[in-house]
């Protein structure tokens, strides 16, 4: 199997590579476009700011072509973020995949959201073998508004989408990479898919 993960600069690579040799599968990091584009599966990682993360994608072309990969695609934090609409975080267009706004926490909340937090309505094969209100792990102070395209839903002073699909794109606000065994599960259920 030919995993590729999308190298545009924004961080975090090394823990989803390592989690991925755990499960046996060498992932390749790389920008160019034909690797990603003939790609089994492809991983949008994604840790720092909307906006250089979106400026580092238009730069090397990406913000056309992951829009257009046909095979499975799993944007995990930052970069499930980066798939919607568009996000409050400096003001930034996404990517449009999932058609759900980012929003910032309110004010009343710590933020960073940073810990274990449960998640529930699995809607997915991505969580199979997954139990209902799981602690995965999260490091963030945006959120994917609650919406038809959620296949899971965290709570952190208000209800969001926890995980989103839209055909064969998947997208996790929380760290599988960082979430033991469980989250090594959901690595597994995507490579399965």
């Amino acid at each position: 199997m030919k995993l590729v993960i999308i190298d545009y600069g924004a961080g975090n690579i090394k823990s989803i590579q390592f989690a991925f040799k755990r499960l046996g599968v060498n992932a390749i990091l790389t920008s160019n476009t034909t690797e990603i584009e003939t790609a089994d599966k492809v991983i949008f990682p994604g840790v720092g700011a909307a906006g250089s993360a979106m400026k580092m994608l238009k730069e090397s072309g990406l913000d056309v072509v992951i829009p257009n990969l046909k095979q499975p695609v799993l944007g995990i934090c930052l970069g499930m973020q980066l798939m919607c609409c568009n996000t409050e975080e400096g003001n930034t267009k996404g990517l449009g995949i999932f058609n759900v706004p980012v929003k910032k926490f309110p004010n009343t909340l710590k933020v960073p959201q940073m810990g274990w937090n449960v998640i529930s309505n699995l809607k997915s094969p991505l969580f199979k073998g997954i139990k209902e209100k799981e602690f995965m792990y999260l490091v963030h102070s945006y959120y994917a508004a609650k919406n038809e395209q959620a296949i899971a839903i965290s709570n952190y002073g208000l209800e969001y989408s926890a995980a989103l699909q839209h055909n064969n794109f998947y997208g996790v606000q929380f760290h599988p990479e960082k979430s033991g065994i469980e989250g090594s599960k959901i690595l597994q259920n995507f490579l399965n898919l």
